[in-house]
């Protein structure tokens, strides 16, 4: 009985709307994530001038306030995840699940 539940979502229409949207939204917040935290790494590489560049007359210097940034929006882009999943990804997951309940 397994194995037919399994067969049924995966001809659902609703599973393969679930998984498309849910890959395509976590494939374009990986590639975000990857720009933002490669590209600090490659400033830090490349340019440690910039970074070293004192911010104002004290001692904070742009590699803390971007490196903050960093840390930031890592936290931000999970609950932009959390909050897609919550709402919409949920929602299709019981339809499918109220679809094949036996």
């Amino acid at each position: 009985m397994h194995d037919d539940l399994v067969q049924q979502i995966k001809r659902d229409p609703s599973y393969h709307k679930l998984v498309k949207s849910r890959s395509r939204f976590g494939w374009a917040l990986t590639a975000l994530m990857m720009l933002v935290y490669y590209g600090y790494i490659l400033l830090i590489a490349f340019d440690k001038e910039f970074l070293a560049t004192k911010t104002g007359d004290g001692v904070m210097t742009w590699g803390m306030p971007i490196g903050l940034f960093v840390i930031v929006f890592t936290v931000l882009i999970t609950g932009v995840y959390v909050r897609r999943a919550n709402n919409q990804y949920d929602q299709l997951t019981q339809a499918i699940h109220d679809k094949v309940k036996p």
